[in-house]
């Protein structure tokens, strides 16, 4: 059989790290098997190893893949409202604590996703070693939001209040989700952070 060309190798290995980004969202890291991240990427399960020395390497580089999407979607969102810090922010709020985010974790945020399970990883591992510098940029991004007027220690913590609203408000939604008090906190933490 013809050896993959570095090309289709790129290919493949985005396919698997894009199908792995999704289902860990969706269900978590530990939810999900190797073999399902492969049969989701089109491919055999005997290929993952030419990819990934293991799950946990997997598991980092789809953390960071995840956040590189939210990123953009950030960058996004800026552009659609004109570059106005705080038509942004606003935005983005809606579209975080909206019910449609609520129910799709698996095209989310990796923080509503995974931070409780990465809480729980091994100190040391790649994955936990993915999630810390990914959380700061996070805060970065969103404290670019932030009123201009303060400095930067004053957006950051301000950026650092909004992600724990955010990220807590969507876990407890998800955790009560089919339940009426699922939607009043979307639409508490809505109306307390706009």
């Amino acid at each position: 059989m013809p050896r993959s060309s570095r090309a289709e190798t790129a290919r493949h290995h985005d396919q698997i790290v894009d199908a792995a980004s999704r289902l860990f969202r969706e269900r978590g890291v530990d939810g999900v098997g190797v073999p399902e991240v492969m049969a989701a990427a089109g491919l055999t399960h005997g290929g993952f190893y030419r990819h990934f020395p293991s799950k946990d390497a997997l598991a980092a580089a789809a953390v960071h893949a995840a956040f590189a999407q939210r990123a953009d979607r950030l960058r996004e969102l800026h552009e659609e409202h004109g570059g106005d810090p705080a038509a942004t922010r606003a935005a983005f709020v809606e579209q975080y604590l909206s019910s449609t985010h609520r129910d799709a974790p698996e095209r989310g945020c990796p923080n509503a996703a995974l931070a409780v399970e990465i809480a729980r990883s091994e100190p040391g591992s790649a994955v936990r070693a993915a999630y810390g510098p990914a959380v700061r940029d996070s805060v970065a991004r969103i404290a670019e939001l932030a009123e201009q007027g303060a400095d930067q220690r004053e957006r950051e913590d301000a950026a650092l209040r909004d992600l724990a609203a955010l990220v807590g408000a969507v876990v407890l939604a998800r955790a009560t989700a089919g339940d009426e008090i699922s939607d009043r906190v979307l639409a508490a933490v809505r109306e307390g952070l706009l």
